[in-house]
């Protein structure tokens, strides 16, 4: 809504309003000058001159809007500094938002009504950035103490040269004015200027001879009044008429101006009607909306709380699949079973060392218990022997 205000105001200052932002530019550019910008803040930071339209928004401008931005904050920071308030000067990689929210603060603070959205000044060139580097420009100037005063201008007496020119251009109509009234028939008959101009340069040009005596006319004055109506249609001369001329385009736009009127009368009746009638439509419409919605509202909320439900319902259908995605991806996985099939190779290696290892035990023992059965049995067999007789090797 603020949006159709705001467009229906740049509508009712008329067709020259969306070129007030290259005027406003201009006068800016005048200010920054006069505040010594150029040694303050692009000397400082090595920047170049700004161009005459610097800040304009314009499909027939170049732009750069993050060089633009950045340029419109750092002209900000400077002209807030210099109108008598402290402000960090911000960097090139600070935010966007923060950083204009707190120069639309600074403006607010100097009294500056402020009714467009921060965004609009985010492209870094437009009417909104224009506007708040001009007014930051004009408490810079308060600041310091400058004003600009009305020029004065030289009196020139002008009076002489305008009754000559009005002279002239009175003579030159009666000469248009007795053109337009003459009839075209006798167009044929009238001497070219060119022709003329031609013709009198040839007579100049002729050797001139005095006559020695007055010289007497011997011409009857009827045949005279005779010669001088046969060639009195070729001495007048023609002016051709300039497409330039401003004569002729003031008359067009007097022809326009009047073609225009008679046609607005003949159109306003019909452009009223269509207008009463389009509001009677907005009416109707919109009636008719309210009476849908009230209608309507009952089944609008059980609408909303099966969409709601529905949502619910959703979430638990995704966590489902997900659930069946990752059971079935784990039953798909053969890993598991690779795993099992080595750890079962393994045990049966396992089991055949231990089998081995086994066997050798039972090996050592059954000979450990086969040397200690014959050494018993050694020894029962010594003490079971009988001593020989004494007197047999006597």
């Amino acid at each position: 809504m603020a949006d159709d205000g705001r467009r229906g105001d740049e509508e009712d200052r008329g067709p020259g309003a969306a070129h007030q932002v290259f005027v406003v530019m201009e006068c800016l550019l005048e200010k920054l000058k006069v505040l010594n910008y150029e040694e303050e803040v692009l000397a400082k930071h090595n920047m170049k001159n700004l161009s005459r339209h610097y800040f304009v928004s314009s499909p027939y401008l170049a732009s750069n809007p993050g060089e633009q931005f950045y340029m419109f904050t750092i002209m900000a920071a400077w002209l807030i500094n210099v109108a008598g308030r402290p402000f960090t000067e911000p960097q090139e990689y600070d935010e966007p938002n923060a950083t204009v929210s707190n120069i639309l603060a600074e403006l607010r603070a100097f009294g500056v009504k402020v009714d467009f959205p921060p965004s609009k000044l985010k492209t870094g060139s437009g009417e909104y950035v224009c506007f708040v580097l001009d007014r930051l420009a004009e408490e810079a100037l308060k600041r310091r103490g400058f004003t600009f005063r009305r020029p004065n201008y030289p009196s020139e007496n002008t009076e002489e040269e305008s009754v000559i020119e009005d002279d002239a251009e009175l003579t030159l109509s009666k000469v248009e004015e007795e053109m337009i009234e003459e009839p075209d028939d006798e167009e044929e008959n009238v001497m070219d200027l060119e022709a003329l101009k031609l013709r009198t340069t040839h007579i100049e040009a002729e050797p001139s001879s005095k006559p020695d005596e007055i010289l007497e006319s011997t011409v009857d004055a009827a045949e005279w009044n005779l010669e001088v109506e046969r060639v009195l249609p070729q001495l007048k001369v023609t002016i051709r008429t300039d497409n330039k001329d401003w004569r002729i385009h003031v008359d067009q736009m007097h022809q326009h101006r009047d073609g225009i009127k008679s046609s607005l009368k003949e159109a306003k009746s019909y452009l009223d009607k269509l207008q009463e009638d389009i509001g009677k439509t907005l009416e109707k419409v919109s009636s008719r909306e309210k009476y849908i919605n009230n209608q309507l509202e009952h089944l609008i909320q059980e609408y909303r709380s099966a969409q709601a439900k529905l949502s619910e319902i959703s979430e638990e259908l995704e966590k489902v699949k997900q659930e069946m995605e990752e059971k079935g991806s784990s039953m798909s996985d053969g890993a598991p079973v690779v795993k099992i099939k080595q750890s079962l190779t393994k045990l049966k290696q396992e089991v055949v060392q231990m089998d081995v290892r086994i066997g050798v035990v039972e090996h050592t023992l059954l000979q450990a218990k086969l040397k200690e059965k014959s050494n018993m049995t050694r020894d029962m067999h010594a003490t079971n022997i009988p001593e020989p007789a004494a007197g047999t090797f006597t």
